[in-house]
């Protein structure tokens, strides 16, 4: 059950014996706290696990929610373990699990060795046009496919929560593997395949034959990727390439372009790097989607109109999601951000409700306009407007908190419109109050082909 798309199945809930829970991310955690109880309600006597990267970083808080097992990094082996454990432990006689809850757990908490991996089975999920879709602004919109070609990140970013679990392990998924997960997606209507690997470039040699390999197959379906800013200027001159294959935006964390933030988190970047990046993406006419996290103990609110005057002039208004705008530093179980006396300083204790460590900032300033640009943001996604015009409320809040009248935005070319997902999620970003009350709650369905693009922004 996808209970981000689908209705929770009581039935199904009662009988089972082994009830696991997939948390890929803060939002996903966040949604899994709120809804375990009334699984526990409806089947107190299921054995409970929890799997994926922020479980075992959220380990004492899951336990204290009745969860026995936790299992992280390259967990699949070890939810198999499991479920065959229980499985002998109760019998074949036909009375189902009765005190599996209570089973110590034997499998590895986080574990990272190389798998075997296996076609991803999708059968009796939601069908792909339950989920984002991809936006061609003009052009309506396109099914959106997902696949992994790679997992963990070689890098230690200071920030990121793949870090304490995979601790710089990268692990590759071989090129046939992907290959027939992006087929059945396809038969199953996918025009554009997402590619979920926290860094598409982290093994190159991997990345670029299988984007050759993917285009000959499939040259009609597009496709997007994430990759680092260290990345795109090392392997710069592999950046046509992607175009040539049918990449039609790469999603960068770039989070500051504020050097000293930069340093803090190891980024491997600066800000000339991110400016090189996005003029070497104009001049290429591939698209950018830069990702930030604009408000941290670092964040003032003159660097904050910094940070909007370079969108503006590098032409990237379109490009960037209004809720990054206004994303928060967010600080899990487990980050290496509390290595440093800046945020030791500025954090209270761990909040198990929220999974981090909440923080004020010295200047309340910045703590309101980050709270005003949130609303923005929400407001824009509620009321359909444009990103222009999320950008341009943004930009006037900002001044204001600055106390100085917001300029008019008059640029000499208009922003270009560039293709983007429909859904608003990302990793680092709290859930919202209409995420919190939807969870298992069945979503509907778009399905007219000739809908407008601004029914998704």
């Amino acid at each position: 059950m996808d209970l981000a798309r689908q209705a929770l199945n009581e039935p199904a809930i009662r009988d089972a014996d082994l009830i696991a829970i997939y948390l890929p991310m803060h939002t996903a955690t966040r949604l899994a706290a709120q809804i375990l109880p009334a699984l526990h309600a409806q089947n107190p006597t299921a054995h409970f696990c929890c799997y994926g990267l922020y479980a075992p970083m959220n380990e004492a808080y899951l336990r204290s929610l009745g969860v026995s097992t936790i299992l992280g990094g390259e967990f699949e082996n070890g939810l198999v373990h499991l479920a065959e454990r229980l499985s002998k432990s109760n019998g074949s006689n036909g009375n189902g699990n009765r005190g599996a809850r209570s089973e110590p757990q034997e499998e590895s908490l986080i574990s990272l060795e190389r798998l075997k991996f296996e076609v991803p089975d999708r059968s009796g999920m939601p069908a792909l046009q339950k989920y984002a879709h991809l936006i061609i602004p003009g052009d309506g919109y396109r099914i959106v496919g997902s696949t992994e070609a790679s997992r963990g990140c070689k890098h230690l970013c200071r920030h990121c929560p793949i870090v304490p679990v995979y601790d710089g392990v990268f692990r590759i998924v071989p090129r046939e593997i992907v290959l027939e997960d992006v087929r059945r997606q396809v038969a199953a209507g996918a025009q554009h395949i997402s590619f979920g690997d926290p860094d598409f470039f982290n093994g190159i040699g991997h990345a670029i034959p299988l984007v050759e390999e993917f285009h000959r197959e499939f040259p009609d379906v597009t496709y997007d990727v994430t990759i680092k800013i260290e990345h795109l200027r090392k392997h710069e001159e592999h950046l046509p390439k992607l175009k040539e294959t049918g990449c039609l935006f790469v999603i960068s964390a770039v989070e500051s372009v504020n050097d000293v933030f930069l340093a803090a988190l190891e980024k491997g970047h600066t800000r000339a790097d991110f400016l090189h990046v996005a003029a070497t993406f104009r001049a290429l006419g591939l698209t950018l989607h830069p990702t930030f996290v604009p408000f941290s103990p670092w964040t003032t609110v003159d660097n904050y109109l910094d940070l909007l005057r370079v969108l503006y002039d590098e032409q990237l208004t379109e490009n960037v999601a209004p809720i990054q705008l206004g994303i928060r530093l967010l600080i899990p179980e487990g980050s290496r951000m509390l290595e440093l006396e800046e945020i030791r300083r500025t954090t209270g204790t761990f909040d198990p409700q929220s999974l981090v460590y909440p923080w004020q900032h010295s200047d309340s300033r910045v703590d309101a306009l980050s709270e005003t640009v949130q609303e923005i943001a929400a407001a824009a996604d509620r009321d359909k407007l444009s990103r222009a015009t999320a950008f341009e409320r943004v930009w006037t809040a900002a001044h204001r908190a600055a106390g100085i009248a917001p300029p008019a935005l008059s640029p000499a070319q208009p922003a270009r419109s560039v293709p983007f997902l429909s859904e608003p999620w990302y990793c680092c970003a709290e859930p919202t109050s209409d995420q919190l009350i939807s969870i298992g709650r069945p979503k509907p369905v778009v399905n007219n082909p000739t809908v407008s693009a601004d029914s998704f922004v």
